[in-house]
């Protein structure tokens, strides 16, 4: 694609993306003459940006004298074109100060990046609770709740607690739950999520007999429900700041489609160890983000990736702001839930 532009047209094509992200008004070749960066006449301007039209980077909405960037000029301006911005000092500390000081629950944590990701930005934030299978047990206990089920409440070194209803085994009584919770306790506090089954199923066999198979199932349950990864959404409403969202029906459209929850499966689809993607336009699947841009960027923990961010804005969005924006948070949230999940942030800590 760039080989089709000289540096004359980059840099006009530059000059009216940014523009356009500023003032989200059709920019006109008077406007770019007045630019330090461009020292072109007008006449000279409207000349290459009709070789722009022509080659489908910009459009001309209505009679409008001026142009707006097409989804192909922001894909090129995303790839080849526009500088990653810089956060501030004030910005950077900000972010460092306000997750540092959010550390009792993994939970916290999480809605406080959402909320500082929002507010940041302006657009829509979404941010993945981590995989739980890294965390390590503190404490299980299972209480039968009524004759077939138990509530099964687990607590993490981090201090995250989660509670999930088991379906309990035929067979297996309230003195079996508790001589289980006790084995539990006994012998895997401080294992990993991920390991439990692999390590508990042995000692069931051993201590608990014929049950064994059946509580793997529970464990299993157990499993499934702490690694299930939830979603903190904040800002939906800044998408009605923003003259693309100023037909109110489309905005009830993109409302009700955000609640559902199918705009955040695509949004934070599993893309492997992709560290960060930008979709723009109808490089969404879903309908509703097709008037959208979407950046998402991955965060890890103890080199490990753990879940995913992302920022839900119109085509005109300032990528450069945003990208510089996530990486930051990404890396800063990975270093805060590190030191919450391990101790000490190294993956050695306290293993068996």
């Amino acid at each position: 694609m760039t080989q089709l532009l000289d540096v004359r047209k980059m840099n006009i094509l530059r000059a009216i993306v940014d523009d356009y992200i500023l003032t989200a008004a059709p920019v006109g070749s008077r406007t770019l003459s007045k630019r330090d960066d461009i020292e072109l006449s007008p006449a000279t301007i409207r000349n290459e940006m009709s070789d722009l039209t022509e080659l489908g980077f910009l459009e001309q909405p209505h009679t409008s004298a001026g142009r707006v960037p097409s989804e192909k000029a922001y894909r090129l301006y995303v790839s080849n074109i526009m500088d990653r911005a810089q956060l501030t000092e004030d910005e950077a500390e900000y972010i460092k100060a306000h997750l540092s000081q959010r550390v009792s629950e993994v939970g916290d944590v999480i809605k406080e990046t959402a909320r500082m990701l929002s507010g940041i930005t302006k657009y829509t934030s979404v941010v993945q609770m981590p995989h739980m299978k890294n965390a390590r047990l503190k404490h299980i206990s299972l209480v039968p709740v009524t004759e077939g089920s138990a509530l099964a409440i687990v607590v993490t070194n981090s201090g995250a607690t989660n509670s999930t209803l088991l379906t309990v085994p035929k067979g297996i009584t309230t003195a079996h739950l508790e001589k289980i919770s006790s084995l539990m306790n006994t012998r895997l506090s401080g294992y990993k999520l991920v390991d439990v089954q692999t390590t508990l199923l042995p000692l069931l066999r051993e201590e608990v007999g014929e049950q064994a198979e059946s509580v793997a199932e529970m464990l299993e349950g157990i499993s499934n429900d702490m690694t299930r990864q939830n979603v903190e959404v904040v800002g939906a409403a800044n998408m009605l700041d923003y003259p693309e969202y100023s037909d109110v029906a489309k905005a009830k459209s993109f409302l009700s489609e955000l609640e559902k929850g199918e705009v955040l499966k695509e949004v934070l689809s599993d893309d492997g160890d992709v560290e960060m993607t930008i979709r723009i336009g109808k490089e969404n699947d879903n309908p509703e983000l097709k008037d959208c841009s979407v950046i998402t960027v991955s965060y890890r923990v103890c080199g490990e990736q753990v879940g995913s961010m992302g920022v839900i804005g119109p085509t005109r969005m300032d990528y450069g702001k945003v990208v510089a924006v996530l990486k930051f948070m990404s890396e800063n949230l990975g270093k805060v839930l590190s030191r919450m999940l391990l101790g000490d942030g190294s993956d050695g800590a306290n293993n068996k």
